[in-house]
């Protein structure tokens, strides 16, 4: 029981504190609303599973042991972010409230955005990482671990549903979008910087 207890605050505390996902469900969701908000938040939850069966199957212990394979994810992951940041600090499209439906991308390529930027992400590994080895027991079944897997993916998952729903409200998306080159362009500064500092985490173990 206190090992689950730890698992779930744990849990809750990392998926509610700030980050590129944060940042990247809330463009999605003001843009183009609810439906591609969601489907990037499930993506997200989808993305954290990458993480967990790795460090289930012992390639954590490859990553940890190796700070050139972990700087090469490092990188990979900094730079999906900048990425996203530099599209977002440079977009000129105009949205307007309620005519988003010929820009805004399809539900499998917001799946896909929320999927590679938990994948890539280093914090998130970070946190799955330590949360396997400092605080679930090595007695723990496999049942018990995919279980605790399962449960980070769904509280990414509605967590992230509600960032979804919040920024896609209509009254919430007509006020951003009347300052949308604003909102785009600290979106866009906050990725590219959340992405050049992931360059400089470290591993503790």
């Amino acid at each position: 029981m206190n090992e689950l207890i730890a698992v779930a605050t744990i849990t809750v505390l990392a998926v509610i504190s700030p980050g590129p996902d944060f940042a990247m469900v809330t463009r999605n969701s003001y843009a183009f609303g609810s439906r591609i908000g969601l489907f990037s938040a499930l993506g997200i939850a989808c993305g954290v599973q990458v993480h967990v069966f790795y460090t289930m199957f012992g390639i954590a212990v490859l990553i940890v042991e190796s700070p050139t394979l972990f700087m090469a994810m490092k990188i990979i992951g900094a730079s999906y972010l900048i990425f996203l940041g530099y599209k977002s600090l440079t977009n000129t499209t105009k949205l307007t409230f309620g005519e988003t439906s010929n820009i805004a991308p399809s539900p499998t390529a917001a799946f896909r955005m929320g999927f590679l930027t938990n994948a890539l992400n280093p914090k998130t590994m970070l946190f799955v990482i330590s949360t396997y080895t400092q605080v679930v027991q090595p007695d723990s079944t496999l049942s018990q671990n995919f279980a605790y897997g399962i449960f980070m993916s769904a509280a990414h998952w509605v967590w992230f549903s509600i960032v979804a729903l919040f920024f896609a409200a209509p009254a919430m998306r007509k006020r951003i979008l009347e300052r949308q080159s604003i909102v785009d362009k600290g979106i866009g500064i906050a990725l590219i910087a959340l992405g050049a500092s992931l360059v400089f985490t470290k591993i503790t173990t």
